[in-house]
C-alpha cells in the first residue's frame, strides 16, 4: 500500500529509475556467467522489444538447451557455451561472405549484424605472445624430443596446454600452427 501511494505522489519516473538501478545491479553481479548474461540480456530485450537481439539470443540458447540435453552432466559449463557462441559467430561470418558472393546485401547486412551482436558476449582472445609463452612452457615441462612421432609430440603438447589455458580464450587454428612452428625449432 505504501508503495502505491510512493508511485501515486511521485508519478511514473520513481518505478522507472528503480527499475534500472535494479536491472544495472543485476547484470553486473551475473556478468562473469554466461548463460545468465543470456538470460538477462534476453528478458531485457524482450522487454524493450528489440526483436533482432532476442532473435538471436535464443537462437543461442537453442543450442544452448540442445547441449545440455546431450551433455551427461546437468547443465554444460560458460566455457562450453563461450564456444558455442564462438562457433555461431563464426558460422553467421561465413555466411555473410556466401551471401556477398550470392549478390544478397540485405541477408548478408543481417548475418554481419548477427555476428557482431554475439561477438559481444565473447571474453576477448588470449594474445599470440602469451599462446608461445605457455606453449614455450609446456614444451620446455614435457621436454619433447623431435626425434619421436611428431603427431604423438603435438598431441601431449596440447594435452598439456590446454589443461592450463581454458579452451574458449584461444583460438584453436592459432595454437596448432604457433605449436608446429615451435616443436619444429
Amino acid at each position: 500500500m505504501y508503495r502505491l501511494r510512493v508511485l501515486y505522489n511521485y508519478g511514473h519516473s520513481a518505478l522507472h529509475s528503480s527499475r534500472i538501478t535494479c536491472r544495472r545491479a543485476f547484470s553486473e553481479a551475473t556478468a562473469a556467467d554466461v548463460r545468465a548474461r543470456l538470460l538477462a540480456d534476453l528478458k531485457s530485450s524482450m522487454k524493450t522489444k528489440d526483436t533482432f537481439a532476442s532473435t538471436t539470443i535464443r537462437s543461442i540458447l537453442a543450442e544452448v538447451y540442445n547441449a545440455d540435453k546431450a551433455s551427461s552432466d546437468e547443465k554444460i559449463s560458460s566455457s562450453a557455451i563461450t564456444s558455442l557462441i564462438r562457433k555461431a559467430a563464426a558460422r553467421r561470418a561465413d555466411s555473410t561472405s556466401q551471401f556477398i558472393q550470392a549478390s544478397r546485401p540485405d541477408l548478408a547486412e543481417k548475418e554481419q549484424r548477427e555476428a557482431e551482436f554475439l561477438s559481444s558476449f565473447l571474453p576477448p582472445l588470449l594474445p599470440e605472445a602469451d599462446v608461445d609463452r605457455v606453449l614455450r612452457e609446456v614444451i620446455s615441462e614435457q621436454s619433447v624430443e623431435a626425434q619421436s612421432d611428431p603427431r604423438k609430440a603435438l598431441g601431449k603438447v596440447f594435452k598439456a596446454f590446454y589443461s592450463k589455458v581454458d579452451k574458449s580464450t584461444v583460438d584453436p587454428g592459432v595454437v596448432k600452427r604457433r605449436a608446429e612452428t615451435l616443436l619444429t625449432n
